[in-house]
């Protein structure tokens, strides 16, 4: 008896299989790459020193599904939570928490100007296309989040950064179904650094 040394591809009967099979491998491969490109995440952090204290500038890439895009345009209005975690190390201890504070935001459509109304700390302004709003949205500056002299000259810390939709400030009826479906849910991954604490700069005198 004589065994074929064929390839599996080389037989017609097999050769759309394989195609098949390689085609949506390729697909998948390009579904995925997509994907990780269209997740939100913040991009940059940095706390720097002010005369009060230390402030965070932030920027976040904030990307919509479609569920979360039809309720901006039906004037539906998204709350977003900031929310910073700051830590000190220590070596044979857990570590010392040193501040968690949380900046809410808002955006919705105004439906009689047909703009985008962005709210963000005690700061609002407008953008005529979504793809500005969430620019506006996603970018922070000077937020201050800490006192001056709550961080030790020359120690290390730790912090780390997110931005999650807060689900619970949806209208009742979508909050609930927001419990077990994704469509109603954003949550950017931590993005986690380190630093030592800029020396706060000493606010200037007044002039005379």
């Amino acid at each position: 008896m004589m065994v074929s040394s064929t390839p599996c591809c080389a037989r017609p009967e097999r050769a759309l299989r394989c195609w098949g099979w390689l085609l949506l491998a390729l697909w998948l491969g390009f579904a995925a790459v997509a994907s990780a490109a269209e997740r939100s995440a913040v991009r940059q952090a940095t706390l720097r020193a002010t005369p009060q204290g230390y402030a965070l500038d932030s920027d976040v890439d904030i990307v919509l599904n479609a569920t979360l895009e039809d309720a901006l345009t039906r004037g539906i209005p998204l709350h977003f939570l900031l929310e910073l975690e700051i830590t000190r190390p220590r070596a044979w201890w857990f570590a010392e928490d040193i501040a968690e504070p949380v900046r809410k935001m808002r955006i919705y459509y105004h439906l009689l100007l047909r703009r985008y109304v962005i709210e963000s700390g005690y700061r609002t302004q407008t953008a005529p296309s979504l793809a500005e709003a969430l620019a506006l949205l996603g970018h922070v500056e000077e937020w201050p989040v800490l006192e001056r002299g709550a961080l030790k000259a020359g120690a290390s810390y730790e912090a780390r950064l997110r931005l999650r939709l807060d689900t619970a400030q949806l209208p009742k009826p979508l909050s609930i179904g927001a419990v077990t479906g994704d469509k109603w849910e954003l949550a950017t991954p931590w993005h986690a650094w380190s630093f030592e604490p800029p020396i706060p700069s000493r606010s200037a005198p007044p002039t005379p």
